[in-house]
């Protein structure tokens, strides 16, 4: 048995010892809210009270697997530096209800001049926990009691169906329950970007329409941000780590991790109430509709929901209540619906305030002769080869424009890629349809006379014989003079054919690196040489002029 250094024992004789007779025990905080919580992660209150007194002396919340060792230290807590109103002093005698902490307090109290006696009840602690157990059972619980569990099931049968690798959060899917003064939900999943989790369910299509816009007119304002986030009328459903992690360098995507690392949050967002991580019985049993109803809809249309176009659906299901709902019905009918419109005028609130951005921007630019508004500043660029069998699948299946036909000579087809946003990257493709397409892609030198450095520019050339900057490399970069190299043998392997290809996913899991699904657009051009513009050195002036 532990026992205490001789020289705290010394310390703690020399506590004056009152006349008085403390309780002590540990006991689980039990609750009627608890039942659904691993018994294993409970923990047990130690309480020291003079009984004398009748205050509280110390109390400590720990684990329940912690030893005996965890009542003794709070005993000397209460004896050497006790709450308030209590001062520093040690008891002349302590009782205790069990058997097996009496003996333990003997052998380790022996030389405190202390009596440890066993009483069968401790009356003010009895009195303590009863009202401790009345606090918490009068606490209104996240979850009502009779709907936690499916709730929580289907919170992770949520999660491993990942609707954010179908749907972008302007793919708004609509459930029409009309029942429990709710007519129909709007559902927005998060995700896809790789960093918050969930769903909100908005209860009508002008709230959503409002967060989002203000969301994208304040992005760089937190204050408007937050007013905002609370502005919203929506139900919502939140993943977020099981695990404390205060060091943001070691945050990981909640993908990544094992679904037993996953914690589910439920709650309400209402711009009179505010935020609250609380479901009401009616709140529960709507919110359970609905993600019933997603989940079986996700299940009969992935494949749909996977293609690139945004497809008109809509299913109708019957949902079975849980026996807890005191009704006559036993089922509910919901329509689940997908809103092709609603996600394109999202989509295009998105691409005006870009667009108001960008022409500021060039407005500002240093590039006069040379547009450089095509490419957005923030996109991911690399000079690569398109496999010929990969070729013809984008042929197949994204937005096309062929040049001729093109000999399957080498590796494969050269091509620029260029990475943005799906609604940026939407109007790159449109922009250069209404240029009559792509002609060719040049590399042309250029250079600043300020400082001297040597530039290799990518240039884009459309049929309309616009030019357009859509890279800036050092001449001497190893990286580009390889890839370059490549390129030259690759583009005289095809005759002088190569490609641009407009991809979205910039800032989800793809980044830097899309598959197929995240390719949009194929151009199929020409190489073209600084010859063949014949446009000379470009030189920084501060802006690029032909010389």
């Amino acid at each position: 048995m532990t026992s205490f250094n001789r020289s705290t024992s010394r310390r703690l004789k020399k506590l004056t010892q009152i006349p008085s007779v403390w309780e002590g025990d540990r006991r689980p905080l039990s609750s009627s809210h608890t039942q659904y919580t691993d018994p294993e992660s409970e923990g047990e209150c130690i309480l020291w009270v003079d009984a004398s007194q009748g205050v509280v002396r110390g109390m400590d919340m720990v684990d329940a697997a912690i030893g005996p060792e965890a009542i003794v230290r709070t005993l000397m807590r209460a004896m050497e530096h006790p709450q308030s109103p209590g001062k520093p002093a040690r008891p002349q005698r302590i009782v205790v209800r069990d058997r097996e902490i009496q003996f333990y307090l003997r052998g380790v109290l022996q030389d405190l001049d202390i009596a440890i006696d066993y009483v069968p009840e401790l009356p003010l602690i009895d009195e303590l926990f009863r009202s401790f157990s009345e606090v918490i059972d009068n606490q209104t619980p996240d979850l009502p009691p009779q709907f936690a569990k499916v709730l929580q099931e289907k919170a992770f049968a949520m999660w491993q169906a990942a609707p954010w690798d179908l749907l972008e959060e302007q793919q708004i899917l609509s459930i029409e329950i009309n029942k429990w003064d709710v007519g129909t939900l709007y559902a927005s999943v998060m995700g896809m970007l790789g960093m918050e989790y969930g769903i909100l369910l908005y209860r009508s299509e002008d709230s959503l329409k409002r967060f989002r816009s203000s969301v994208l007119r304040n992005e760089d304002s937190t204050q408007h941000l937050e007013e905002a986030f609370l502005k919203q009328d929506c139900f919502f459903l939140t993943f977020e780590s099981d695990e404390d992690d205060d060091d943001e360098d070691d945050l990981q995507d909640l993908a990544d991790l094992p679904i037993s690392g996953i914690l589910p949050t439920f709650g309400n967002i209402h711009p009179l109430e505010g935020l609250r991580v609380v479901l009401y019985d009616e709140e529960a049993l709507v919110v359970l509709v609905a993600l019933e109803g997603i989940l079986r809809f996700l299940r009969d249309h992935r494949r749909q929901l996977y293609a690139d176009v945004f497809p008109p659906l809509s299913h109708r299901y019957r949902i079975p209540l849980p026996e807890t709902v005191d009704e006559n019905a036993k089922s509910v009918s919901v329509t689940v619906s997908t809103l092709p419109e609603l996600a394109t005028e999202l989509e295009e609130m998105t691409e005006d305030l870009e667009d108001e951005d960008e022409e500021e921007d060039y407005e500002s630019s240093a590039f006069q002769t040379l547009r450089d508004d095509l490419i957005p500043e923030d996109s991911f660029l690399s000079l690569g080869v398109v496999s010929w069998e990969m070729l013809e699948y984008l042929r197949h299946g994204v937005t096309y424009h062929p040049v001729g036909e093109i000999k399957p000579v080498g590796d494969g087809l050269p091509v620029v890629l260029i990475q943005t946003s799906r609604p940026k990257a939407k109007t790159v493709i449109e922009s250069l349809e209404a240029a009559g397409g792509l002609r060719g892609i040049c590399f042309n030198p250029g250079a600043d006379p300020f400082d001297g450095d040597r530039y290799d520019l990518g240039l884009l050339q459309t049929k309309n014989s616009e030019l357009f900057l859509f890279g800036e490399f050092l001449d001497d970069d190893p990286i580009h003079v390889e890839a370059r190299r490549k390129w030259n043998q690759r583009c005289k392997n095809t005759k002088g054919y190569c490609g641009l290809i407009i991809a979205k996913g910039l800032t989800g899991s793809a980044r830097g690196n899309p598959q197929l699904r995240d390719m949009m657009a194929l151009f199929e051009a020409r190489s073209l040489s600084p010859q063949d513009l014949g446009i000379g050195t470009l030189q920084l002036m501060p802006q690029l002029e032909l010389d």
